[in-house]
């Protein structure tokens, strides 16, 4: 079953061609990775996929719904959700508190339920903390809860990006980078831990530039290059493809 398909998407800045007719189609519970020389127009095709950016053309379907015209906290709530190359934890707030504020739709937003449905916000209270606690147990971050998220290491934070983004319990999380700057042991833990989500239901998509690492991890494998889906198939048919080769080897813009 595909949960994702792209559909001919174009995407100018000016005179750039950032996205130029991007078509593919994501199977629901797959780990697919998306790779390309720098500026082969990755990110535009992420963003546009998660709604931080409006294609000029094409279409853009989610579980058998267009998305491209909605805003990004829409499409999150669809069950499509993007984390960032560069986390966005608040940092002056502890890593439990980062946890709670990313679920939404809590009853204690509204000023009246403040004042006349304290006894449901306190259940949902509870049940998001042991909610996110168990994402942090998950991930090895639990013993970190209190500690101030501006604190952590450049890998743990990127642990608690896609913690949080599993606090609001997407089908398919688009992961921007998420090996950079992660030191070779917890790459690998992270390795196993999209793994064990796959296993229980959720989709990738994954921008990746460590290419031994995502090749390894990945049951399908996507190469852009100046704006367009240059090939796509297993990795071991990636790895293998001249114009692939060409492309990383000629540096593509």
């Amino acid at each position: 079953m595909n949960l994702l398909s792209i559909h001919n998407v174009k995407k100018h800045f000016g005179g750039v061609k950032a996205v130029d007719g991007c078509s593919s189609q994501i199977k629901s519970q797959t780990i697919t990775g998306l790779i390309g020389p720098n500026g082969a127009g990755k990110t535009t095709l992420f963003n546009l996929t998660a709604g931080f950016h409006k294609p000029d053309d094409g279409r853009v379907v989610f579980k058998g719904k267009n998305i491209e015209s909605l805003p990004p906290f829409k499409i999150a709530r669809e069950g499509l959700v993007k984390t960032f190359q560069i986390t966005h934890a608040l940092s002056k707030m502890t890593v439990l508190e980062n946890m709670m504020l990313s679920q939404q739709g809590q009853s204690g937003e509204k000023m009246w339920n403040v004042l006349f449905q304290r006894k449901k916000i306190e259940r949902e209270e509870r049940e998001n903390r042991e909610k996110a606690l168990d994402m942090l147990s998950f991930f090895g971050l639990v013993h970190l809860k209190d500690a101030y998220a501006g604190t952590l290491s450049g890998g743990q934070k990127k642990l608690l990006e896609m913690a949080r983004a599993l606090m609001l319990e997407p089908d398919m999380l688009l992961l921007d980078e998420p090996f950079a700057g992660v030191n070779p042991t917890l790459a690998t833990q992270l390795c196993q831990y999209i793994a064990d989500l796959k296993d229980k239901g959720l989709t990738f998509l994954i921008i990746e530039h460590d290419i031994p690492m995502i090749t390894r991890i990945s049951d399908g494998i996507l190469v852009m290059n100046q704006g367009k889906i240059l090939a796509e198939g297993t990795p071991e048919e990636i790895k293998g493809n001249k114009e692939v080769l060409e492309a990383y080897l000629g540096g593509g813009t």
